[in-house]
């Protein structure tokens, strides 16, 4: 598995991270088999979040990998704390408290990666850094970054908070586009010109912060599946197209396309099937052209200006 640098971290990472949140849907045999072809597939970086199953996840995958020091020390882990019931919170004492719960779910003494999930409108961004701060110390988390942030968002946290912001967590896909599309249309007057993000992707490039999408398979809010969809029979067409040149699947093509941004963007792919994690895993090492990638984009219904 090709590998990346998580932001401005020296944490060297595999390019598809292994989203966990539907590993609850698994039976105990078919979660040990799942870990283990990510495993084999060097797709080493397992990404949670505590509301995952009520944080079921996470317990889940602690028995499924076998966790102890020595399988410990050959994976990487990142979960995400902020949401609460009808609410969100990124109080310190909430922040140090799920931080607890997640480290004793997961069977281990730190996290690689911690997120803040969602932001939180409430958020004291000086509470913020003291807890980093206290966990940094503690040996807790090492790195430490974001979700579903805009710029001025992650500007105001970083005011405060002395450790870099490595991550941010983004809803991006062949068909959610929002963050590119602004770009291609400055100046424009069509819907796609709306910047609906503060030119989140140019800003997270600028400072060496890595974009995680999520849900890179899904259109809408998971609405469902884009790949297969009688929904978008001109965009499955042109993924089998270009899929066919590189003797891949679909899955892998529509991953592929997400790593041909020079963004250097690190997929999040939650699937729990077997053949799609390695087909998501073997997208790492394909290189689609400039032309591919745009024709891949035209398809899915953007107009170039």
């Amino acid at each position: 598995m090709k590998t990346i640098t998580l932001g401005a971290s020296q944490l060297k990472v595999p390019a598809v991270a292994v989203g966990c949140m539907r590993i609850n849907a698994l039976s105990p045999k078919e979660a040990e088999t799942f870990v283990q072809t990510a495993m084999e597939q060097g797709a080493h970086f397992f990404d949670h979040a505590d509301i995952y199953g009520g944080g079921e996840c996470e317990e889940i995958f602690a028995d499924a990998i076998h966790m102890n020091s020595d399988v410990r020390e050959r994976i990487l882990l990142q979960s995400k704390c902020g949401i609460r019931p009808g609410s969100f919170d990124f109080s310190k004492e909430h922040i140090l408290s799920s931080v607890d719960g997640i480290l004793q779910r997961l069977r281990t003494d730190y996290l690689d990666v911690l997120l803040l999930h969602r932001p939180d409108t409430l958020v004291e961004p000086e509470e913020v850094a003291e807890a980093f701060d206290q966990l940094e110390r503690s040996g807790k988390v090492r790195h430490f970054g974001v979700s579903n942030q805009n710029p001025m968002q992650i500007q105001l946290l970083q005011k405060y908070v002395k450790q870099p912001l490595v991550a941010n967590q983004l809803q991006f896909s062949i068909t959610n586009t929002t963050m590119i599309d602004s770009g291609l249309n400055v100046n424009m007057e069509n819907e796609a010109a709306v910047n609906r993000d503060g030119s989140v992707l140019d800003f997270c490039r600028l400072h060496d912060i890595t974009i995680q999408p999520w849900s890179p398979f899904q259109y809408g809010f998971f609405e469902g599946v884009f790949l297969g969809s009688d929904k978008f029979p001109e965009l499955n067409a042109r993924i089998d197209e270009v899929a066919q040149r590189y003797n891949v699947s679909s899955t892998a093509m529509a991953i592929a396309w997400i790593l041909r941004h020079p963004a250097g963007m690190q997929p999040v792919v939650g699937t729990t099937n077997l053949e799609r994690l390695k087909d998501c895993c073997e997208a790492a090492d394909i290189t689609i052209t400039r032309e591919e990638w745009y024709d891949i984009y035209r398809a899915a219904g953007n107009i170039l200006p």
